[in-house]
């Protein structure tokens, strides 16, 4: 039993709650760039905004790492399996933005929740993986109420399979998220986790410079409005270093089952954001499906650890 098997064991009550606090916090940052994203789409391309938002990010992760180990960290062995991590990433980040500036942040963000089915398939292609049977509920339950947000509650175009572009966009860029997770477990050498997730998200940044170079250069950053700073400052400190500590912090806690059913949070958190900042509340049977979403969070966090 590794050190963080014994650690998840021996969690106390008040440890494990701690570590529900800790997910609640990260799925709510997770949602909160759905809606900024949203907002500041329509100014700046994709690759630009994502650029610089990793600029930003792994600065602050070096320096994290930099405090955290007082030495600069060595190059790491096997330096491919970052490029590909990496470039998975890069995809999901750079369509995800795509993706917002054609529809809503909550259709996009009921699309992110379909993100742990298509990881179950994609762990056992890679790892021949399966998943338990009240995992494999918890995620067809979220996957139902996804798909009924997706098409905004209308049976005849679920029936028609008639989903919209800025879906179907965001859709491929989950399956790159989707497939970083297993590969995320099969290339890890016994690294930190902040180390490894410094060259990851290097490598994510090194891929958004090589293919976004010629539109980050054609950026007039002096131009943009705050929405789009905000936002990049936001995505680059809340939902990537802040993220990283929480996930940190809740993985020594919960399982990770558990940990993973926050992300049916989302469309919810999405919904609330929006009606809040008054972009207006979304049909009830929209709604619904967003609530269906969130019973699969109950689902596992009512199952046994084991």
């Amino acid at each position: 039993m590794n050190e963080m098997s014994a650690r998840l064991t021996h969690a106390t009550g008040r440890e494990k709650l701690l570590g529900h606090l800790a997910m609640l916090a990260f799925a709510g940052l997770i949602a909160g760039s759905f809606s900024l994203g949203h907002k500041a789409a329509p100014f700046i391309g994709p690759m630009a905004l994502n650029a610089v938002r990793f600029i930003i990010g792994v600065s602050v992760l070096v320096a994290l790492l930099l405090v955290t180990t007082r030495k600069m960290p060595a190059f790491p062995a096997s330096p491919w399996r970052f490029a590909i991590l990496g470039g998975l990433m890069a995809v999901y980040f750079v369509l995800m933005f795509v993706a917002l500036a054609i529809t809503s942040p909550v259709s996009t963000g009921a699309v992110f929740t379909l993100t742990p089915l298509m990881s179950a398939g994609f762990a056992w292609l890679f790892m021949r993986q399966v998943t338990r049977p009240i995992v494999l509920l918890a995620l067809l339950i979220g996957a139902a109420g996804a798909i009924w947000v997706i098409f905004d509650g209308d049976v005849d175009a679920i029936m028609k399979f008639d989903i919209g572009r800025g879906e179907l966009i965001f859709l491929v860029g989950c399956a790159a998220h989707a497939a970083y997770t297993p590969l995320l477990r099969m290339f890890n050498r016994g690294e930190s986790g902040l180390y490894f997730t410094v060259f990851m998200t290097g490598a994510i940044m090194l891929w958004l410079l090589l293919f976004g170079g010629r539109e980050l250069l054609a950026t007039d950053f002096t131009a943009l409005p705050l929405i789009v700073w905000v936002t990049i400052l936001y995505t680059a400190i809340m939902t990537t270093a802040i993220t990283f500590f929480l996930l940190q912090f809740a993985a020594l806690r919960l399982p990770a089952s558990k940990m993973m059913a926050y992300g049916y949070l989302t469309p919810s958190v999405v919904i609330i954001y929006e009606g809040l900042s008054g972009n207006g509340w979304p049909a009830i049977s929209v709604a619904a499906g967003a609530l269906v979403t969130a019973m699969a969070l109950v689902v596992l966090a009512l199952a046994p650890d084991a």
